[in-house]
């Protein structure tokens, strides 16, 4: 019998796809609730048995081959129980018709109770968030819990009732940066000590588990309560952070938590999955009041598999969501988001030029931003894991230093978006935003905020705090926009009679620059995000503005065309990357010409129809990591019988133990015996039914058989490798066998596709920078000796009674236990473990606590 190498590095542990002590406890409740039970269990209890024994995997993916044939037995089940209550009664009772119209109706019911409960949660962040950014300027005499809005309300200039902290502007700016650090410090450590799941956006990881990954936790209650709680204080601190990302990490918790309850949603991925992408649509909604553009952007972005049953869903989902946030009405304006707006001006063809311009500063933004946040993320998680809740806080110490004496800066990135849309009109000016006069110094301020905000962004995005970057990158897209319409409004004034501004009616206001600002923040968001028709239909439901979406159009798709010829995919494909996640982007085309056989991996390891014993096996499953195995007829024929996974056998052996009724020496058979006749394609796979051991009593033999899977999925080794990646995104398959004449070549799995694929890429495209690394242990040692500095200084001014002690940053350790940490970049150059679900790689970490 061959192996099949995959040891894992030193920098990449393993982490346990399938806990031993979890089975070991679920198999002892089940024996001791069957205990009782007759001894011929049914298929269909055994096929449900071991499907609980597999919610304790981790890190693996879903077979929806399976998933969909073991629906099928369920129903196959159902389908039998009824017709045995029409035999012996005749016709269905009423509990009975009850109970049909209640399983018919359990989607509805769960998109419901999800979508409410996904709008209150956002009403209630959105009412903490403005709170929490408002109280580090001042704070409403009248009622201490009300925000500036709130309590001078009607009044757009200010109010008595609004007291800022001082008189004296450092005092003020003091207390700035206290109440900065102590919202990111608390963030910080909330996450570590209970959801380390919670930092970051999500969206990249919600992308692998509705494709079929499994990340136990990461849609867990602690995570969504972490993660509701955290969200406003991140974003209050300062960072260059967004709440719209986490919002859609929070809704699909949201739907996950609450499905559990339901039956069919807890043992069937599939329907889970419709669950997950309406909720994601939800979470979009409810960030940008966008019912519409949510369910664009989870069909363009989030899904690999959204057919009409889902949209309508997420439709559903979202409306229910955005109905809820509107009667909570949380900025009592009727607005669903703070920078909603409404223009009432239309636009001139001579302004394309300009719309043109901000497009390409869209599309270069997001090359620029990715490139270099992903290099920060590598050193992020090269140095700093161990100092997650001290680089949070140093962030948003140094974001409020730098970002108190600029007016755009200083305010939450939603409200800064509200005041760059506005038309000056009707009075409506902030700090001298309209004035004429104060063009040249808004222009300078304008564009150090662009620039300021997307150095922040590209250092503070990944942190160990919930961080979005939809928001960020808007504001700066909205900054850029806003000073690009001040330029031209100033152009038109100095050559108000020029051929090129004839369109423009006298005496009527020409240049709009808040338009402008709203067209910078589509185009940034397009560019950061790589997505165009949700990025449309979210701007004109922000603006209700029909006469701009020709415009918004020309905008994104100039961002686009920019953005890919800086490479395919935006920021969370491209974390998708960073952290070796399994995932085939379904909308990416491939052109390899190569057979299968060139990818696939031909040592395997598999199991003879015969002459393995039960100790044997027992041997296999602990030296091996393998998530199934392959059953071949003898070593030399090769013939291909099946397929067994790792759980299936796992759950055969411990059962065979605990009854105590054959030794370790008995010899085990995975061959079909004579008398029973194939499984066909249509029947269940695998399936899992266990002969009656008590008849085995005695006997020194074990038949397994009827656990394998004996129609795998096989291809031909001259079959395209696009056929094959092209099976992997539309069915969804864990493995993929190939066989030649009936005889096993190897297997194929996503993991063997992504390897060629970015192998292929790297001979296509430049290699890596040797020079990174040099530079980045440069900046680390710099780092170190500025902490080094910083605790000789505090030792000094104490006189001796404070002493950090050690060398660098190891006097602030606080590493965070997160697994998103302990994976690497795909790349074609060097070794690296891709998650794929066919081995199982521990990290040390327990991820069973606080689901």
């Amino acid at each position: 019998m061959t192996s099949r190498s995959s040891a894992p590095t030193a920098q990449n542990p393993r982490r346990p796809s399938l806990p031993e002590r979890a089975i070991s406890r679920r198999l002892s409740q089940l024996s001791t609730r069957t205990g009782d039970a007759p001894i011929g269990t049914t298929e269909h209890d055994l096929t449900e048995e071991i499907e609980e024994i597999k919610r304790y995997e981790d890190f693996t993916t879903i077979d929806w081959v399976q998933d969909a044939a073991r629906e099928q037995l369920r129903r196959r089940a159902r389908k039998q129980q009824n017709a045995g209550e029409f035999e012996s009664k005749g016709r269905l009772g009423w509990r009975r018709r009850f109970e049909d119209i209640y399983d018919a109706g359990q989607a509805w019911i769960v998109v419901t109770l999800v979508g409410a409960a996904i709008g209150l949660n956002a009403g209630f962040l959105n009412i903490v968030t403005e709170w929490l950014s408002d109280i580090k300027l001042g704070y409403c005499t009248t009622a201490f819990y009300l925000n500036e809005n709130f309590c001078c309300w009607g009044d757009e200039k200010g109010c008595p009732e609004w007291h800022r902290w001082s008189s004296f502007w450092i005092f003020n700016y003091f207390l700035y940066f206290t109440f900065s650090t102590i919202f990111a410090l608390a963030a910080a450590s909330l996450v570590k000590a209970f959801a380390p799941y919670a930092a970051g956006s999500g969206i990249s990881e919600i992308k692998c588990i509705i494709a079929g990954f499994v990340m136990k936790g990461f849609l867990g209650f602690w995570t969504l309560l972490i993660k509701s709680i955290c969200l406003p204080l991140a974003i209050a601190s300062g960072l260059s952070v967004g709440k719209e990302g986490p919002s859609v990490h929070y809704a699909v918790c949201t739907g996950n938590v609450i499905s559990r309850f339901f039956g069919k949603y807890k043992r069937n991925a599939a329907k889970t999955r419709e669950i997950l992408s309406a909720c994601a649509a939800a979470g979009v909604a409810v960030a940008f009041g966008s019912p519409i553009g949510g369910v664009l952007f989870s069909l363009e972005e989030m899904s690999s598999s959204f057919p009409l049953k889902t949209m309508w869903r997420s439709y559903f989902c979202a409306l229910v969501a955005t109905a809820v946030l509107a009667a909570m009405n949380p900025f009592w304006t009727g607005q669903l988001v703070m920078f909603e707006v409404r223009y009432d001006r239309s636009w001139h063809f001579f302004e394309i030029i300009f719309f043109i311009f901000i497009g390409i500063f869209g599309g270069l933004y997001g090359a620029l931003v990715m490139k270099w946040n992903l290099r920060a993320q590598a050193f992020r998680k090269k140095y700093l894991t161990k100092y997650a809740i001290l680089e949070a806080t140093v962030l948003a110490a140094a974001t409020a230093i730098l970002c108190f004496p600029n007016k755009f800066l200083r305010i939450d990135m939603t409200e800064s978006m509200e005041i760059l849309f506005l038309e000056c009109e009707a009075g409506r000016d902030y700090d001298g935003l309209c004035e004429v006069n104060n063009r040249w110094r808004l222009v300078l301020s304008l564009a150090f905020a662009t620039v300021m905000r997307t150095f922040l962004v590209i250092i503070s995005y990944g942190c160990k705090v919930p961080a979005g970057i939809f928001v960020p990158s808007m504001a700066i897209g909205a900054s850029f926009g806003r000073m690009v319409g001040i330029l031209v409004q100033a152009l038109h004034e100095a050559f108000p009679h020029a051929k090129f501004f004839a369109a423009c009616q006298p005496d009527v206001a020409c240049i709009t620059p808040g338009t402008y600002a709203f067209l910078g923040a589509a185009a940034a968001l397009s560019g950061i995000m790589h997505i165009t028709v949700s990025v449309v239909v979210i701007m004109f439901e922000l603006t209700g503005a029909l006469t701009y979406i020709l415009p918004t159009m020309i905008v994104v798709g100039v961002t686009k065309a920019v953005s890919d010829r800086f490479g395919k995919g935006g920021i969370a494909d491209r974390m998708i990357w960073f952290n070796g996640f399994p995932f085939l982007d379904n909308k990416e085309e491939h052109t390899f010409g190569v057979p299968v056989s060139q990818v696939m991996t031909s040592e395997v390891t598999w199991l003879p129809s015969s002459g393995f014993t039960l100790k044997s096996l027992e041997q296999l499953l602990s030296q091996t990591k393998y998530q199934g195995f392959p059953v071949i007829e003898d070593r030399s024929s090769k013939i291909l019988l099946g397929y067994i996974g790792r759980t299936e056998l796992r759950y055969a052996i411990d059962r065979t133990k605990k009854e105590g009724f054959v030794s370790s020496n008995a010899k085990c058979f995975f061959g079909q015996p004579p008398s029973i006749s194939l499984q066909t394609p249509s029947t269940a796979a695998p399936p899992v039914t266990f002969d009656a051991i008590e008849d085995a009593s005695g006997q020194q033999s074990v038949d397994f058989s009827r656990f394998i899977d004996p129609t795998p999925l096989t291809v031909h080794p001259r079959i395209p490798l696009e056929t094959v990646m092209e099976i992997f995104k539309k069915l969804g398959p864990r493995i993929i066998l190939v066989e030649y004449r009936g005889r096993l070549s190897g297997l194929v799995t996503v993991k063997d596709c992504l390897k060629y694929q970015f192998k292929v890429e790297a001979q296509e495209t430049s290699t890596h920078d040797p020079t990174v690394d040099m530079r980045q242990e440069k900046l680390w040692d710099l780092i170190n000796r500025a902490a080094d500095w910083v605790a000789d200084k505090v030792l000094s001014v104490s006189g001796g009674r404070i002493n950090l002690g050690g060398r660098g940053l190891s006097f602030m350790e606080s590493r965070m236990d997160d697994p998103r940490d302990q994976l690497s970049p795909i790349l074609a150059s060097s070794r690296h473990d891709i998650l794929d679900g066919t081995e199982d790689v521990d990290s040390g970490v327990e991820l069973q606590a606080r689901r």
